[in-house]
This record gives C-alpha cells, structure tokens and sequence, in this order.
C-alpha cells in the first residue's frame, strides 16, 4: 500500500524503520509536527521522525494544524491508502480523517480500551499495572475510542521506568503496525469495536503531578518515580530547591523515619513515607548533573531532622 506516516518522537522512528524495510509497503510521505526551539539558543530543530524521513529521502510535510488547506490538498494529492500514526501529537479533523482509502490506523501502547490518552504507559506503571501492551486501531473523532486491530502484550517489570518499558513497546509495536497494514491490504484483518467495559483514562502528567507526596506509602512513591522517569521527572524540594529523584528503591521493613525525614550514612540516604522508608539512589539536584544519593547526601551535610519537601 502507499502509506503517509505520522509521528513525531523518537519513540515513532522505530515503526517508521519497519514501513520503511516493509517489501510491501512505500512510505510516499512523512506528518511531523513543525520544527521546535530547543537548547540554549533556542534554535528551531526538526523532530526525530522527521530528521529520520529526510536522512531516508521521504518527503516531509510539516503543518501548523491538520487542518490547513495546503497539507490536505498534498495530502489528497499524495492519494494514500492508509496512514499510520505513532506518537504525531495533534488532533485529525474529519475531513483528513476522510482522505486516505482506509483510513488513519494509530499504534497507541495500551491494551484498549484501558489509558487512553496522551500517557499511556506512565500510568500504568503508575497504577502498578503487572502487564500492558500495545493496540492498533481505526482513528475517528472520539479519544482513542476506535475499533480495534491488533494487539501485544508486554510484562511490566518491577523496576520499570516508562523510558524503558516505552523503548521495549515501541520496537514490538513497530512489529504490530507492519502486522496490521498487511492485514488492511490482504484484507483478512478487520477492526472489532472496543468494549465498554474497562475504559481508563491517561491524560498527560504535568511537572506539578511529579511531586512527591512523602505521606504516601513507598510503594507509591517508588511507582511516581518510575513513572516520571524521563519526562517530567519526579521531584522534590530541599532547602528551598528542587531536587529531582531519577531512582529510589522501597524498603522491606517498616522504617521509624517521618514523612520526608531523611537519615543519611556513609553509603546510603533512606527516605520516610507514610508507610515503609525508601531508599534514594540517584538523584539531580537543581542545576547540576545526576549523582549517586550517597555523594549528594555528603556534600550537602544533612542536619538530623532534616526533611524533604518541607519548603514550597
């Protein structure tokens, strides 16, 4: 089939790499949103997929919104039978919804119809999901909420983060999105409606929703951690600054320390929640590079009694 993918970042070059090595299909176009500033200097700078596109000498359309009249006239032009999406970032009216024969089929990493949304895979490592997965489905103006192709199934490990748990989803989902426009040509894979049962929500997670709560118990704080590792990065805040936590382990027994209370010795920084002590193993203070908990702990001389998250 001629195929237009969408996508944006890097989480979505690896499904553009399987289209491209397909023998069956042909990337004719990428959808990327527009350069965005980044660095220091703010110099506008083009997306994973779309720097992954030009290095493949894919044409690269860039629209302010799906909407505009230029994309959708290259678009009708184009002619593509379907158009896959991962990770693209913006909302398809109807009429783009309308252009390509079989419509936009869309890699989401959650077993539908649990997290829909922006965040699938934070919340469910979050929510302590043992396991998840991946979905393709048929878009149409609802959430997230179209039928659906085919799925995989993914372990969640103990100590995941959704960096990693994504990474590992993004290369098997690359698989399922091949798998599916295979199927959408041959015609022997036909999308079956999502249940109502068991519909969940994943919208996106805010810095301000990366605080710890140090009177919540270990194993929550432990689950917010992993969840905002990359993005946003779950913090904290001492002596009046933030310090970002990137790991922190639960500990088996029942500590004495209070919420956010901090016991430091030579080698190790333990943590008190509103059930069992943590242990904190890596983390940024503001303005510098990770470190190990232990040096940080070190050159901050902690005073007894000190607590994290004590000061706004």
């Amino acid at each position: 089939m001629k195929l237009v993918f969408a996508g944006t970042p890097e989480v979505a070059v690896p499904a553009l790499d399987a289209l491209i090595a397909s023998d069956r299909h042909e990337v004719a176009a990428v959808v990327t949103r527009p350069d965005a500033p980044s660095g220091r200097g703010r110099r506008l700078v083009a997306c994973p997929v779309a720097q992954r596109a030009e290095e493949a000498g894919i044409e690269v359309l860039k629209p302010a919104r799906p909407r505009d009249e230029d994309f959708l006239a290259r678009l009708r032009e184009i002619g593509p039978d379907c158009c896959p999406v991962v990770a693209y970032g913006a909302l398809l009216p109807r009429v783009a919804l309308d252009v390509p024969t079989h419509g936009w089929v869309n890699l989401h990493f959650s077993l539908l119809p649990a997290w829909r949304g922006a965040a699938p895979v934070q919340h469910a490592v979050l929510a302590g999901d043992e396991v998840t997965g991946a979905s393709t489905f048929q878009i149409e103006e609802g959430l997230d909420s179209g039928p659906v192709y085919g799925v995989l199934t993914e372990q969640v490990r103990a100590a995941d983060t959704s960096g990693d748990l994504l990474t590992r989803l993004a290369f098997a989902g690359a698989g399922l999105l091949v798998a599916t426009m295979d199927g959408i040509e041959d015609g022997t894979l036909k999308p079956e409606p999502q249940p109502a049962e068991g519909v969940s929500l994943a919208p996106k997670i805010n810095v301000e929703d990366a605080r710890v709560d140090w009177a919540a118990p270990a194993l929550r704080v432990d689950r917010l951690v992993r969840a905002c590792t990359p993005a946003p990065g779950a913090w904290t805040v001492f002596r009046g600054e933030r310090l970002k936590l990137i790991q922190v382990t639960p500990l088996p027994d029942r500590g004495e320390l209070a919420p956010g209370e901090i016991a430091a010795a030579k080698n190790s920084v333990h943590v008190g929640t509103g059930s069992h002590d943590v242990e904190l193993l890596w983390v940024q203070p503001q303005g510098k590079k990770p470190m190990r908990a232990a040096d940080w702990a070190r050159g901050v001389r902690i005073a007894r009694g000190e607590r994290l998250g004590a000061h706004a």
